[in-house]
């Protein structure tokens, strides 16, 4: 048996590393040509691909878990689900949640099956969706994969969504009153009966604060501050409003968040450095490297490096930085360029100039 439920995991996970899932719905058409050439075949890219990124923020600590939508690798057949299969044993071999995105729900010994299919054997996974619109019956069969003694999974069931056609049922108004997406609210209740007392909800946004912390001194604008029990830092960027909220940015996403959660970072001041010298690089921040060195490097491996290097741009702020591919035969400077056009962090981009490398390096400017 169990000692630890997968929801708890995930809790733990998030108050540690922040609340960041990263969604590993891989179709082929994301990757570039030249790195589905480079590996062999598009099934091999994107298993490629999605090992990478797991690698990437297992390494940081950036995330809590990943989301798999299973979709994508159904549609690439038999060799699809293998990716699948072997892209949720990377992500639990990395310490992190696996949330298969299956959205499953159906009657009797059919959502028996797919429980089955999904929480034992190869396509095992820690967390699913499921969809209870044909009934909160269908839901028995996940969650006895709940209890301790089963595995102790996790479930997130299908309330409301944001396409268009969800009005066509889930906003439909009841006879009694309410809506329909208000009354499969009750599925929630369903859940925790069937999981034995262990609480199926997962929300450390929104957790209790009340930890008796209390502010050194006034929150200004610019402050560094964390989330209570989050690990993850962030800058505020405007004073609390109306409603108590305060708007705050960690990395690249920002959120509004009630006052009282925020803790003051204390940081010693930093040394400035006026007398860093500009030798064919931009250098907003001294202590952050603006050159990334591909030489040597397969298409693959380099746009993958170039990927992350430009997530430390956008994060330290900077906006220009030096891409060395070398000259050569141009591939690889061919394969940077065709990324840097599609990148949605990158302004612009071009060749260097006499005395920044000329063909053998590309200047780029992040947004």
């Amino acid at each position: 048996m169990i000692t630890k439920h997968k929801m708890q995991e995930l809790q733990e996970l998030a108050a540690e590393r922040g609340p960041l899932c990263v969604g590993l719905d891989t179709d082929p058409s994301y990757l570039p040509d030249s790195v589905i050439k480079a590996v062999g075949s598009a099934e091999e890219a994107v298993l490629a691909y999605n090992k990478e990124i797991i690698r990437r923020i297992a390494a940081d600590k950036s995330a809590c878990c990943c989301k798999v939508q299973i979709a994508y690798y159904e549609a690439m057949g038999l060799k699809g689900m293998k990716v699948y299969a072997e892209t949720l044993k990377a992500v639990k071999e990395a310490g992190l949640i696996a949330i298969s995105d299956i959205k499953r729900g159906d009657i009797a010994a059919t959502a028996g099956a797919y429980a089955k299919a999904h929480f034992t054997g190869d396509f095992e996974t820690d967390i699913i969706t499921i969809n209870p619109y044909m009934g909160f019956d269908t839901l028995k069969p996940f969650t006895e994969y709940c209890a301790p003694e089963k595995g102790g999974k996790g479930a997130f069931v299908l309330l409301c969504t944001s396409n268009p056609g969800m009005a066509d049922i889930e906003h439909q108004e009841l006879k009694n009153g309410g809506r329909n997406a208000e009354f499969v609210q009750k599925a929630k209740s369903q859940i925790k009966k069937s999981m034995a007392g262990v609480d199926s909800a997962v929300n450390p946004v929104t957790e209790s604060a009340d930890d008796g912390y209390v502010l050194s001194r006034p929150i200004k604008v610019g402050d560094t501050v964390k989330l209570a029990g989050m690990n993850s830092e962030a800058t505020v960027l405007s004073l609390a409003d109306k409603n108590g909220e305060m708007e705050v940015q960690s990395g690249i996403m920002k959120l509004r968040v009630k006052a009282d959660r925020l803790r003051l970072v204390e940081k010693p001041k930093q040394k400035t450095r006026s007398d860093v010298k500009r030798v064919g690089e931009s250098r907003v921040n001294a202590d952050v490297s603006t050159r990334c060195d591909l030489r040597g490097m397969t298409s693959e491996e380099a746009i993958m490096t170039l990927d992350s290097f430009i997530d430390s741009m956008v994060m330290a702020g900077l906006k220009e930085f030096t891409i060395i591919h070398g000259k050569g035969t141009g591939v690889l400077r061919s394969a940077v360029q065709q990324h840097l056009k599609r990148h949605p962090q990158i302004k612009s981009y071009r060749l260097g100039t006499f005395g920044e490398g000329e063909n053998g390096v590309t200047i780029a400017e992040t947004k």
